[in-house]
């Protein structure tokens, strides 16, 4: 089977799904080692990248005949996961919500850190979350996220969090160097307006990836 070349909003679940396997036997392939080493993260990869796919492998089971026989089906361990937290960055606990995921519609509360997490099919594009008595309303594009190695993977997490970067665009002008000095200056990191090792991380921890 032929490599398969990234396209924005790709992971590894998702290519996993496409191609028939699970993603753990693309990831943890010896040829996408480089790929693993490179990326560290098999929901983040970035447009461009290049995956192996093996073939599929027949799995044969033995039993013996004119008995019943128990086997248990392995699933898709997509999940959608977030805190959410005011604009005082306190966790927004015990809130109802309501999460809307192609189509499928899920009704929960938030836990008392303020998350909300739920298996997802791992083709899912498009997200809404409505969260409140007020039903704020959120849209979140699934898997569009680049590596924090890329610039333009800085500026889209330094946007969610709402430090304002403008456009995902990957260029480090004077507006993602504004964003990024509030962000060092909030986080206590020497403001430089620089993407250096200890911003990365700190956005890295932040993000939750």
């Amino acid at each position: 089977m032929p490599d398969y070349k990234v396209k924005q909003g790709d992971c590894i679940e998702s290519i996993a799904f496409k191609h028939g396997l699970f993603w753990d036997k693309i990831w943890n392939h010896p040829k996408n080692s480089d790929l693993k080493e490179k990326r560290k993260d098999p929901d983040v990869l970035s447009p461009g990248d290049t995956v192996f796919i093996p073939d599929k492998e027949e799995k044969e089971e033995s039993g013996s005949t004119n008995k019943c026989h128990r086997f248990k089906r392995k699933g898709v361990p997509s999940r959608l996961r977030m805190i959410l937290r005011d604009e005082d960055d306190n966790s927004r606990a015990n809130e109802p919500y309501v999460l809307i995921i192609d189509g499928q519609i899920f009704n929960g509360t938030t836990g008392a850190d303020g998350k909300v997490e739920h298996p997802i099919p791992p083709s899912a594009k498009r997200a809404t979350l409505r969260v409140g008595e007020n039903q704020e309303e959120y849209f979140f594009d699934l898997g569009y996220i680049d590596p924090i190695s890329e610039i333009s993977g800085v500026q889209s997490r330094l946007n969610n969090l709402e430090f304002d970067c403008g456009p995902v665009d990957g260029i480090l002008n004077d507006k993602t160097r504004e964003a990024i000095q509030r962000f060092q200056e909030k986080y206590d990191l020497e403001v430089n307006g620089e993407i250096d090792r200890a911003t990365r991380d700190e956005l890295e921890e932040v993000y939750g990836c």
